[in-house]
């Protein structure tokens, strides 16, 4: 970045020296080898633990490093400016805020310090093969019984699936209740023969990351594994946690698309063409220019969703205008970058190559925009 945000002051900064250093050790020169795996290894999560990168905007008190969003803004700024799309630490942290904001205190004590040392991996489990933007449509059912909940089901495009320890899943506790029948329960994985994770998928991009498919036959959840302690409540817990979610996939397209201006800035400076390097060429630069003035607008209207996140007051409105307007301008923004490279923008050894196959599907999770736009509208 240019200047410093607003919301950055001497801390930030000073962690955001620690996470750069962190990514360019441990993380970017990795992520070939974990698109080959399709995993993360799972001792970056113990080491991203050490260093309170999982939990900084948790509370001390339940072992986080107790900063605030603009904390994890950081983490998650350095991990897209690094070119990282494997470390599933997204869904992790927003797992944890689920747990913080409505789990009952023995949950929060018991989970919590687990998740920020790298312990334990977290998954959400929302999409089924059946249903997906579409929430109430979910057929996953948690039948009660004296020992436990039984969970039948099954749930596709799950992040962080393959090496889940612990597993958000939304189920229907009463079929027959429509959304007042949804319910979170909290799945172990380890140790229980009702689950099973299924392959790997093969995305177009962002490959490193394990998103899978999970089947629940008779899965076991403990009595007390409802988030909450209370059954039904699960649709409106969901509501309230997406603005965290959607800001930050707001968060990391603007680092995306400022990444691809300084890739492109960088490579038309140095690529020649008819006798002079592509920037002095008209049309190269009112393109740049064009991407620059863009880059500038959302850099600031993130920055303003940022400070709204630290100061308790971003909206569910606000949250879905900033995941589907930056993820638009970013698959945009890509793809203008990627015309500018020519042929080499088409070879995945280059890095704007593997951003464009990268960034189709944030205009799809969290939400498709289209369903981000009817949320807006219902604004009106």
């Amino acid at each position: 970045m240019e200047q410093a945000s607003p919301w950055m002051n001497e801390e930030l900064q000073a962690l955001r020296d620690a996470v750069r250093r962190f990514v360019e050790g441990e993380i970017t020169p990795r992520q070939e080898d974990w698109a080959r795996q399709q995993h993360v290894d799972r001792e970056l999560w113990r080491k991203a633990g050490e260093l309170g990168l999982l939990a900084a905007d948790i509370p001390e008190a339940y072992g986080g490093a107790g900063g605030s969003f603009a904390h994890m803004a950081v983490v998650f700024e350095e991990l897209s400016y690094g070119g990282d799309t494997a470390f599933g630490i997204h869904v992790h942290a927003i797992v944890a805020h689920y747990l913080l904001n409505h789990g009952t205190e023995e949950q929060k004590r018991r989970y919590l310090p687990r998740l920020a040392s790298g312990e334990m991996v977290a998954a959400i489990a929302m999409t089924e093969p059946g249903a997906g933007s579409d929430l109430k449509g979910i057929r996953t059912t948690a039948r009660r019984t004296p020992e436990g909940y039984r969970v039948s089901g099954s749930k596709t495009f799950i992040s962080n699936g393959y090496l889940a320890d612990l597993v958000l899943v939304v189920a229907k506790t009463d079929p027959e209740a429509g959304a007042k029948g949804v319910s979170l329960l909290l799945l172990e994985t380890r140790g229980n023969p009702g689950f099973r994770v299924g392959r790997i998928l093969d995305k177009v991009g962002q490959k490193g990351q394990d998103t899978c498919e999970l089947f629940f036959d008779e899965a076991h959840v403990a009595l007390d594994g409802v988030l909450g302690g209370e059954e039904g409540r699960g649709f409106a817990q969901l509501m309230t946690e997406l603005p965290y979610e959607r800001t930050i996939l707001g968060v990391c397209g603007v680092a995306a698309i400022e990444r691809a201006l300084r890739l492109t800035v960088e490579h038309a400076r140095e690529r020649r063409a008819f006798g002079q390097a592509l920037i002095e060429m008209q049309n190269t630069r009112f393109v740049l220019a064009e991407i620059k003035t863009e880059a500038t607008v959302a850099r600031v209207f993130i920055d303003r969703c940022i400070e709204d996140m630290v100061a308790g007051r971003m909206d569910t409105v606000r949250a879905s205008m900033a995941k589907y307007w930056i993820s638009d301008l970013q698959c945009k923004v890509v793809d203008q970058c990627v015309q500018l490279f020519g042929g080499y923008g088409y070879m995945l050894e280059y890095p704007i190559a593997q951003m464009y196959v990268d960034a189709r599907v944030q205009r799809i999770y969290g939400g498709a925009n289209e369903i981000m736009k009817e949320i807006i509208a219902r604004s009106l």
